[in-house]
């Protein structure tokens, strides 16, 4: 499973830090790991005190997460002062993984949750080696040392945050107007993201944001797609915020994605079409390193949104079976030649893999299908798939390698699960 860190404070009354980025992690189907910096006591009106773990102890957590799961991205939150900072950078510098900063700096209820230290400390060791950062309007205002009031404001400060080569998504819900604008700041561009302003945002809800983004980039998603899936949940959180005390209401980070349901349909579908292939196709048709089928969710941006059985279909002692169950992100090659394959027609959503025998062309020839050979190599998987289906004039029945290279495969394309065992059943 796509394994996310957080590196955050802890909070007592469960709406934000540690708590909220478990809870909004896992929703988006990621598991998280976690990195205590700080516990405090406080609940929803406020901040009764907090406790800085040592550093030593912060270390220890760190590099013994680090040393032994695969971390597919990290945050850090409320980080408290400039010697948690400076740890955390200097053993984060060593992981290549993708690093999203919340600089957390007041609590919800308008306590600090920071030292005056802390600020110097993030600016010059944290934010040069992040791939986003997402602070609100006052934290932005303090690490861009202006204030902002319009919308030239906003520009001037994502670029002063950014100047180090980070990426910026300055938050819009501190700043007045008839919706909420969020501004992502990429590559020197601004995007402009608008949303209808909702009730005041409760407890948690940057915790929440960052979060989300932070397990959708462990999925593989870039930073654009990573930022608008997650503001999207972000909404729903606030929308869906409840009470739990007698102060300030909590968001609620356990919404459903949009497609969830579509999700399970692609799983359920592919696990039926994988017992059927099972009993019908003959050992002889699978590859020597097993076989695949991928089902892609509708308009998938990515092999993350894309599943397959996990580990193959392989044949063990004569007997072909299933390594493990259909799981999103489990066939990256067959992916990619999908997604290129969806961009020609979205609605050829399925591919499977054989192995390459000249009977299953001639079959394929008599019943009609097209079949269209080209040179498919690892790094030029979409080019290899655009020029099949330049050739063929449309998205082909199937795409071959072509050549004398071992383990030559065929690419079996259809619509959905269903109908690709239909073309199955007219090769067999």
């Amino acid at each position: 499973m796509r394994t996310a860190l957080t590196v955050a404070g802890s909070d007592s009354i469960g709406g934000a830090g540690i708590q909220v980025d478990i809870k909004a992690m896992s929703v988006v189907g990621v598991h998280a790991t976690s990195v205590i910096t700080a516990v405090t006591a406080q609940n929803t009106q406020g901040v009764d005190g907090i406790f800085p773990m040592p550093v030593d102890f912060i270390q220890v957590q760190l590099e013994s997460v680090l040393k032994d799961c695969d971390i597919k991205a990290v945050k850090t939150g409320m980080l408290y002062d400039a010697e948690i900072v400076e740890t955390v950078a200097d053993i984060l510098e060593d992981h290549e993984v993708p690093l999203i900063v919340d600089p957390v700096m007041i609590s919800g209820t308008g306590y600090s949750l920071c030292d005056d230290d802390f600020v110097k400390a993030l600016k010059k060791k944290l934010l040069p080696n992040c791939e986003l950062v997402t602070p609100n309007k006052h934290e932005a205002e303090v690490l861009a040392g202006m204030s902002i009031k319009n919308e030239d404001d906003v520009t001037l400060a994502c670029e002063l945050i950014g100047k180090q080569g980070s990426s910026v998504l300055l938050k819009g819900g501190h700043i007045k107007g008839p919706k909420v604008i969020d501004y992502l700041y990429l590559s020197s561009e601004f995007n402009k993201l608008e949303y209808p302003r909702l009730n005041k945002a409760g407890h948690g809800s940057g915790c929440a944001l960052s979060a989300f983004i932070t397990a959708n980039m462990a999925k593989g998603l870039d930073i654009v797609n990573a930022v608008m899936k997650s503001r999207d949940l972000i909404q729903e959180s606030i929308a869906t915020q409840y009470a739990i005390g007698k102060g300030d209401v909590v968001v609620n980070p356990m919404v459903k994605m949009k497609g969830e349901s579509d999700k399970f349909k692609i799983l359920d579908s592919l696990d039926s079409a994988a017992a059927k292939i099972v009993d019908v196709v003959p050992d002889e048709f699978v590859p020597k390193a097993g076989m695949n089928i991928a089902y892609a969710l509708k308009d998938a941006a990515g092999p993350e949104e894309i599943a397959a059985i996990d580990k193959r279909l392989v044949v063990h002692n004569g007997i072909l079976r299933k390594n493990g169950p259909a799981k999103f992100g489990a066939a990256e090659q067959l992916s990619y030649v999908l997604l290129e394959v969806m961009k020609h027609d979205p609605k050829d959503r399925c591919i499977m893999s054989l192995a390459y025998r000249q009977d299953i062309i001639d079959i394929m020839e008599e019943v009609g299908m097209t079949a269209v050979a080209v040179e498919m190599t690892k790094d030029k998987i979409a080019e290899a798939t655009a020029k099949a289906v330049s050739i063929a004039g449309k998205v082909p029945d199937a795409i071959v390698d072509k050549g004398a290279k071992k383990d030559r495969l065929i690419r079996i394309i259809a619509r959905d699960p269903e109908l690709m065992m239909q073309k199955l059943e007219n090769i067999l």
